[in-house]
């Protein structure tokens, strides 16, 4: 019953998310197209920069917590709230730390980038603030209160990015890189005031507070300072490291594209991932972060995921009659998720590329769609699903992958990242591929990743006599030759189309990938039907 409670609140969260994303993101979608063509390729492709520094410092200060906080309960909420404290201090240093590096750079001729750079930091430090609200809401799985945090963030961010651009356009003013950052504080600022203010009832109730309070330390769990969970601390050490590896693989990307392209070209592929990461944003980012949680909970060392119990070992899980229901709950999620994604990704095979760039022309206008950007976009959809099966796949080593696993996983992963930036200099510089080149290269990367995941996968089920079949997460042969064909008939009907214009383009491939799309749903009739069942239930 435990075990489907919380396969059941993990669903219902994972939908409340994705449904107020794809709310949020309707609003922002609409407004990022306008402000699409006020900017310059150059001035988007700095804005990426400053965005990945953003995203370093917070990623740095907070993520080995989270994913520690995520994998024990030691010492209940309170713990891990205490805990999340040290990402603050942690914020501070780091963001100052990659702020000097950055600054000392040969920096590109924009306004306003020192003091953007400044409000940027401040804005990592007001986000981090919000933290003990958030490991509050993912330890009591209100998921409604984390979609409507993040959904607001995300509102109130465009809003001020683009109300900034439009009236300095308006004022023929050159505020440079400063929307930018202004819409980072309006970010981190509307995240404090949802998570902060949602949580304080929840806290009263369950008998937590979300500022520390020192913990009485009992013979199984020791505190530093009364504060911090030793075991807790000691997971997030040995995690630092490798979420670090895994951080330079997720986002090296873009560091490569800055080191290796030009800011045009940077531009180009910053507006390929934001509209390609639109999909992973709304719909598989939310459900990785609830899987996670659920893998968790479902594979924790105890039965119940409470410390306090003399943790299981790999031989006591493996005697007996069978399988433990919770583990066989796990694997049968996991192959669920795997299976969706693979018929998903058939699609996006197989009519992306063509798609991609009739519509960029359509919400972005002729300006960007004849920089090249289309051509871009539409390699960007080989990407979109090794994202989404990696992300998923990635989210069940890290909810259960021991110490050990975890260094292997380090060591690996940075085998990958020697392949990936092999890769994409052979691709960008040797090749000359540009920004679709760094694609080329996120997608090797991406499938040693999943080869490397799955790997883990099947024998930590293997271990614990659950058959993961491999061959059954593949689709049927039948939808497989008919991605490979579509492409070809796409190919060879573009000039009926061109002779009606954008128009004729649009009704040829989107004809095109509905019956493509019906094709596959009846191939795969059986395994979407299973899907269907288990999701209601």
């Amino acid at each position: 019953m435990a075990t489907d409670d919380s396969v059941s609140a993990s669903a219902r969260g994972a939908t409340f998310l994705i449904l107020l994303q794809i709310g949020s993101r309707a609003i922002t979608f609409a407004l990022n197209q306008i402000l699409l063509r006020f900017l310059s390729p150059e001035l988007l492709g700095v804005s990426v920069q400053l965005e990945l520094f953003v995203i370093s410092t917070l990623y740095f200060a907070r993520e080995s917590l989270r994913i520690a906080t995520q994998r024990r309960s030691d010492g209940g909420v309170q713990a891990v709230i205490n805990l999340s404290y040290l990402s603050i201090p942690a914020g501070g240093l780091i963001g100052f730390t990659l702020a000097q590096i950055y600054l000392r750079t040969t920096l590109p001729d924009v306004s306003n980038l020192h003091v953007a750079m400044k409000i940027a930091h401040f804005a990592c430090m007001i986000e981090l603030i919000s933290e003990p609200g958030f490991v509050a809401v993912q330890q009591n799985m209100l998921y409604k209160v984390r979609a409507s945090a993040e959904a607001t963030a995300v509102v109130m961010k465009t809003l001020a990015t683009a109300g900034l651009v439009f009236w300095s356009r308006h004022k023929s003013i050159d505020l440079g890189l400063l929307p930018f950052a202004i819409g980072e504080l309006a970010y981190s600022a509307s995240l404090n005031v949802v998570y902060l203010g949602q949580t304080r009832a929840t806290a009263r109730g369950k008998g937590f507070a979300l500022l520390p309070r020192k913990i009485a330390s009992s013979p199984d769990i020791s505190y530093a300072f009364g504060l911090f969970s030793k075991p807790l601390l000691s997971l997030s050490f040995s995690l630092y490291l490798q979420t670090g590896i895994k951080y330079v693989l997720t986002e090296g990307d873009k560091y490569l594209i800055t080191a290796l392209a030009t800011l045009k070209d940077t531009g180009m592929y910053a507006l390929s991932a934001s509209y390609g990461g639109l999909i992973a944003r709304m719909l598989f980012r939310p459900i990785e972060d609830s899987s996670r949680n659920l893998f968790a909970k479902l594979c924790s060392d105890t039965a119940d995921g409470n410390a306090g119990e003399k943790p299981k070992t790999d031989r006591d899980r493996t005697t007996g009659t069978g399988p433990e229901p919770r583990f066989q709950q796990a694997a049968t999620v996991l192959q669920d998720l795997l299976r969706a994604y693979g018929i998903m990704s058939l699609v996006a095979f197989a009519v992306g590329p063509s798609a991609a760039p009739l519509l960029l022309n359509l919400v972005a206008g002729p300006k960007w769609s004849s920089t090249g950007a289309g051509e871009v976009l539409g390699t960007y959809c080989y990407y979109i699903p090794l994202l989404a099966i990696n992300g998923v796949s990635e989210a069940f080593v890290a909810a259960t992958a021991s110490t050990k696993d975890l260094r292997r996983q380090s060591i690996w992963m940075g085998v990958f990242f020697a392949g990936f930036a092999g890769s994409a200099y052979a691709f960008m510089r040797v090749l000359g591929h540009g920004a679709e080149g760094l694609i080329y290269a996120n997608c090797v990367n991406m499938v040693l990743r999943i080869v490397f995941n799955l790997d883990y996968v099947k024998s930590y089920f293997t271990e614990r006599k659950i058959d993961f079949d491999m061959a059954s997460l593949l689709p049927t042969p039948y939808a497989i030759v008919a991605t490979a064909v579509v492409p070809v008939v796409l190919s060879q009907t573009s000039k009926y189309g061109a002779a009606y214009g954008l128009l004729g383009d649009l009704l040829r491939v989107g004809g095109t990938g509905a019956v493509f799309a019906g094709f596959v749903a009846y191939s795969e009739r059986q395994v979407l039907l299973n899907l269907y069942s288990r999701f209601r239930s």
